[in-house]
């Protein structure tokens, strides 16, 4: 089996005006992966985001502002490395921890996903940890397979899998990502990861996105249990 370093990784994530925040993030990419890592952002900012990050070497690639899952599908398709990380733009999620999402992978999972409820994600709202949690259940319950964290955006992927899956929700895409591959037999492992609070303002509407979310989740699990 091939051993992937950081040359063969590219970290990916949809940026909208996240001015506030990307600087550290692609810095901390750089200094975890000594600059090796790939970067490509899918942008649809009005700030100096796009600007920020072609500073710091990232790819660019500008769309219209068209929603979460346009962008992110996007950038998980745009690289050509064999490993392909996502993550949030708004410096929640650790990036220390690549290098262990990229030694489980080289043990032979397809997906590992990062599990911020693991540790209680104090940092994050309420009314959000309580959603997510409850879109872990009804997930699990649809799937009929235990699973913690179906919307973290910090996941990494072995890159053929996310070119076989045909991928469909906007709002829903982080479930999607990791119920399509599960509910298909490939290899999973949710790796407890830590949730720091966000740099600017939250983009996400927990009421109406949360209801989005959770219409995806039940629209994927019943296409993938009955075709």
């Amino acid at each position: 089996m091939t051993e992937y370093t950081f040359d063969d990784l590219a970290v990916v994530m949809g940026t909208y005006n996240e001015e506030a925040a990307i600087e550290t993030v692609l810095s901390d990419i750089d200094d975890v992966t000594d600059g090796r890592a790939e970067v490509v952002c899918v942008d649809s900012s009005s700030d100096r985001t796009p600007e920020i990050a072609r500073e710091h070497g990232a790819t660019v690639i500008e769309q219209p502002p068209m929603g979460y899952g346009y962008a992110v599908r996007e950038a998980v398709l745009a690289p050509d490395r064999p490993v392909v990380v996502t993550t949030d733009c708004d410096d929640t999620y650790p990036m220390e921890k690549l290098p262990q999402f990229l030694e489980l992978i080289n043990e032979g999972y397809d997906v590992v996903s990062g599990d911020r409820l693991y540790y209680g994600a104090e940092a994050m709202p309420g009314l959000n940890r309580l959603g997510n949690a409850a879109f872990a259940l009804l997930a699990s319950g649809l799937m009929g397979e235990r699973v913690h964290d179906t919307t973290t955006g910090m996941r990494a992927y072995r890159r053929e899998l996310l070119h076989d899956i045909e991928w469909t929700e906007n709002t829903g895409l982080s479930a999607e990502l990791l119920i399509r591959p599960l509910m298909r037999g490939y290899e999973i492992r949710e790796e407890p990861i830590p949730y720091r609070e966000r740099a600017g303002e939250t983009k996400l509407d927990p009421l109406g996105g949360g209801a989005a979310i959770a219409k995806s989740i039940v629209k994927v699990c019943l296409e993938e249990r009955f075709g």
